[in-house]
C-alpha cells in the first residue's frame, strides 16, 4: 500500500513530538519532501510522522490520532510514551537533571528521557541522594524539565514521599507537572540511591498498596500516566523477594517493572521471564554500580524494553566543570576544543529562533534601526566568530598559537597580558563585515615578542 500524505505546517513548535530511538527500524519507512510529509499506518488509529533528516535512520517521529477528517491533535506525553513501549526493540533514555540537560537529550535524537533523583539532588542542592530532596522540589524541577522539551519524560517519584495517600498526591502532582511516567519504589524513608549501602524496604503488602494507590490516582485524574514500579528488595532482602514483589506490582496495575541493583546477567534474565506481558526496565548505572553494564542489543535479547543511564550527564558535567575551573585557576581559559563555541551555545538555547520570531513583532522604529545596521543578528554574528592569537618569540620560535571564541574576550588577557590595553571589541565591530583570515593586530610587546591577532 502506498503511503498517504498530509500537508502540515513547517513550524515545529505547533505540534507535539514522540520519538523513535535512533537505532529502531519500523516496518515502514516514513519520508519528508519539503513541507509534504508522508506517513504509514501502524494501526487503525495511529499515524507516525517521521522528521528524520538522515535516510535509513529514524530519529524523531510525531505521533497523531486520525479520524475520518484527517490528522487530529498530537498525543499526550503519556500516550506518546505508551506508543514507544509498543514499538519493537529496547529504548534508551538518558537521565536529565534540569531543563538544559533535557533539551540536549532531545536534540540528540532520543525518544524520551528520565529524571534522576540522584542527579537533581546533586544539581539543585549539592547534596547526596539520601532523602534530602522533597516532593515539592522534585515537582518544581520536573515542571521546568517537561516544559523545555516535547519528548516524554519519566519522572523519578522516589518512594512517593510517604504512605499510600502521599503516593496519590505525588502521582497527581507529577501528572500536573507534565510527566509521561513516574517511577515509584518500595524503600522506607529516608530513601537513598539503590546502589548505595543500607537500603531498607517496606513490607511487600505496603509496597503493593503504594502501586494500587498510584493506579487509583491515575484513574481519579483521568490521566494515562505510565506507572513504573520499582523494588529495591534485591539488595535489601533477596532476588526471590524482588521477583515476588514485581509479580505483585504487575497484578496491581503497574505498566513497567523495574528491579534496581540486579547483580548479574543471570538475575536480569530471571527478572525478564516473570510477567512476560509487562515491559521491563534496566538501569545501567555508570561508573561502578552493582548491575553489569550491557549494550542495548544484549539488553534486548534478555527481554528489556526500557533502559536508563542515570549518571552520564551529571557525571560528565561535574568533570567538565572541574577541568574548566582548574584551567581558570591556573590563569588560562578552557581550551576551545573542550567547550562549544558561543554560536553553538546560542543555537542550543534558541537565540536564533528567538530573533527570527522577534521580527514578527518589531515596530517601525526597530525595523529602521535594523536596516541601518543595528540588527542584533549582525552583532551576534561577529561575536560568534573565532580569534587566533599567535605569539612568536625574539628568537623566532613560536611560543603560542591558540584560538579563542570572540565571545570570551573578557578572559583573553589571562592568556596574553600584553593585550590588556587593546580595545579588541572596537576592532571586532570594525571588522564585522570582513571575511575570515583578517589580521586585526600585529605588534611587538615590551619583551620583544611579536603578537598577532587574526579574525577567523
Amino acid at each position: 500500500m502506498n503511503p498517504s500524505a498530509a500537508r502540515v505546517s513547517r513550524d515545529s513548535s505547533s505540534v507535539c513530538v514522540c520519538l523513535f530511538h535512533s537505532n529502531s527500524r519500523p516496518s515502514s519507512f516514513l519520508g519528508i519532501n519539503n513541507n509534504t510529509i508522508s506517513f504509514n499506518k501502524t494501526n487503525t488509529n495511529t499515524l507516525l510522522l517521521n522528521t528524520a533528516t538522515n535516510p535509513g535512520t529514524i530519529n524523531r517521529t510525531r505521533v497523531y490520532r486520525k479520524n475520518s477528517t484527517g490528522v487530529e491533535a498530537c498525543l499526550s506525553p503519556a500516550k506518546s510514551l505508551r506508543q514507544i513501549l509498543e514499538l519493537p526493540g529496547v529504548h534508551q533514555g538518558p537521565a536529565c537533571f534540569d531543563a538544559l540537560s533535557a533539551k540536549l537529550v532531545e536534540k540528540s535524537g532520543f525518544s524520551f528521557c528520565f529524571t534522576s533523583g540522584f542527579s537533581i539532588s546533586a544539581a539543585r542542592l549539592a547534596l547526596p541522594d539520601t532523602g534530602f530532596i522533597s516532593y515539592g522540589e522534585m515537582v518544581d524541577q520536573g515542571q521546568l524539565i517537561t516544559q523545555a522539551v516535547s519528548i516524554p519524560v519519566i519522572g523519578d517519584g522516589d518512594n512517593g514521599y510517604g504512605n499510600a495517600m502521599n503516593v496519590k498526591r505525588t502521582v497527581k502532582g507529577y501528572i500536573k507537572a507534565g510527566f509521561a511516567g513516574i517511577i515509584l519504589e518500595d524503600q522506607v524513608s529516608p530513601k537513598g540511591c539503590g546502589h548505595t549501602r543500607g537500603r531498607k524496604v517496606v513490607s511487600r503488602e505496603e509496597a503493593v498498596m503504594r502501586i494500587k494507590a498510584a493506579v487509583d490516582a491515575r484513574k481519579e485524574s483521568g490521566s494515562d500516566i505510565v506507572i513504573v514500579a520499582r523494588t529495591d528488595s534485591r539488595q535489601a532482602l533477596s532476588l526471590e523477594e524482588s521477583l515476588r514483589r514485581s509479580r505483585a506490582f504487575a497484578d496491581a496495575g503497574a505498566d513497567v517493572l523495574f528491579i534496581d541493583a540486579l547483580a548479574s546477567k543471570e538475575e536480569m534474565k530471571a527478572f525478564c521471564e516473570i510477567s512476560p506481558l509487562v515491559p521491563k526496565m534496566a538501569n545501567m548505572l555508570e561508573g561502578g554500580g552493582k548491575t553489569p553494564i550491557l549494550n542495548p542489543l544484549e539488553l534486548e535479547e534478555l527481554g528489556f524494553k526500557l533502559v536508563a543511564y542515570p549518571l552520564s550527564l551529571i557525571g560528565v558535567s561535574v568533570r567538565a566543570m572541574q577541568d574548566a575551573l582548574t584551567a581558570i585557576k591556573g590563569g588560562r581559559i578552557p581550551s576551545p576544543g573542550s567547550m562549544p563555541s558561543f554560536q553553538e551555545i546560542k543555537e542550543t538555547l534558541g537565540f536564533n529562533t528567538y530573533y527570527e520570531e522577534e521580527k514578527r513583532y518589531a515596530t517601525s522604529m526597530r525595523r529602521l534601526s535594523s536596516e541601518n545596521g543595528g540588527s542584533r543578528d549582525a552583532f551576534s554574528g561577529i561575536w560568534s566568530r573565532t580569534l587566533r592569537v599567535k605569539i612568536t618569540g625574539r628568537d623566532g620560535f613560536e611560543k603560542l598559537d591558540v584560538r579563542i571564541p570572540a565571545g570570551f574576550l573578557d578572559g583573553i588577557t589571562n592568556v596574553v597580558p600584553a593585550l590588556g590595553g587593546v580595545n579588541l571589541k572596537e576592532l571586532l565591530n570594525d571588522a564585522a563585515e570582513e571575511v575570515g583570515g583578517k589580521l586585526l593586530l600585529d605588534f611587538t610587546d615590551t619583551v620583544g615578542d611579536r603578537i598577532q591577532v587574526f579574525l577567523e
